[in-house]
């Protein structure tokens, strides 16, 4: 089986110590592709400059998540841009809203959101979406301009069935965590899953947060990685009644039509760079 991961933050500081090894670990279990989250200014950054060191195996988003809403400026805004006219940064996000947390004012974080999608209206490229507990305003915001963007997908997805149909109502993707394979608190998804067209659903590990709970042996420490995506994809298969052979075809090509990606070269990876301080074309 091949697999695509559309979302794991490496840019992370939990990896800067042996990302090599997470990549080495990610192919061994049939990782084709990873997509490299960019969830704020430098985080985008960053997340580009790892797809240039791993060329047709990372590729990156760039976006501020609603939770760095507050830092987001006219310089901000001309940084992404930039990034998102690379080839290898495939999706404008990761942005939303999140009233979880609250992290930035409400307003801030609408107002963020707002200027990324009249980004992703300027590129053209899919949008990678956050949404936690403010599902109105979200959906809300995101209807004004839905007919004129291309691609979205809500990443993580969490919610209850109300928000899952409206999501597909709007046309958009669903991506699956190990959010599923946590019996406290997960186990709503099981049942709603097999409601999300094949076309429609792809899988994520969100690394190094939501590790999933189903994994045996339990590993030494919290980290979530790439290889790990397999468990989420047998939760989901076997949710939905499904072989995970077919669950793993069909997320892959729903993850390579959704990003522009070309079949051909995943699976193809030149030998990892040696570390060395990153830099970026912005």
């Amino acid at each position: 089986m091949q697999l695509i991961d559309i979302g794991a933050n490496l840019a992370h500081e939990s990896f800067a110590h042996d990302l090599s090894n997470v990549l080495d670990h990610a192919r061994a279990v049939g990782i084709g592709a990873i997509v490299v989250t960019g969830a704020s200014e430098q985080g985008s950054v960053d997340a580009h400059a790892l797809a240039q060191r791993w060329p047709k195996f990372l590729y990156a988003t760039a976006g501020v998540h609603p939770h760095h809403a507050a830092d987001y400026t006219a310089e901000t805004h001309a940084i992404l841009g930039a990034l998102h006219r690379q080839a290898d940064v495939v999706a404008v996000g990761e942005c939303g809203l999140d009233y979880f947390r609250d992290l930035s004012p409400r307003p801030t974080q609408q107002w963020c959101f707002e200027q990324q999608l009249e980004l992703a209206l300027a590129c053209g490229k899919p949008l990678f979406l956050h949404q936690r507990d403010a599902h109105d305003d979200f959906l809300a915001i995101l209807r004004q301009v839905r007919d004129r963007l291309g691609a979205c997908v809500v990443h993580c997805f969490t919610a209850d069935r109300r928000e899952l149909y409206q999501c597909l109502d709007l046309d958009c993707h669903i991506g699956i965590t190990g959010w599923i394979c946590d019996e406290r608190r997960g186990a709503h998804l099981i049942p709603l899953v097999k409601d999300i067209p094949a076309d429609r659903l792809m899988i994520e590990t969100d690394a190094p947060y939501l590790l999933p709970r189903t994994i045996q042996p339990k590993p030494k420490t919290h980290r979530n990685e790439p290889r790990y995506l397999p468990w989420v994809l047998r939760t989901v298969a076997a949710a939905r009644g499904e072989p995970p052979e077919q669950l793993a075809a069909s997320s892959t090509a729903t993850a390579r039509a959704f990003f522009g990606l070309h079949g051909e070269h995943l699976g193809r990876h030149p030998p990892a760079e040696p570390q060395r301080s990153v830099r970026t074309c912005v």
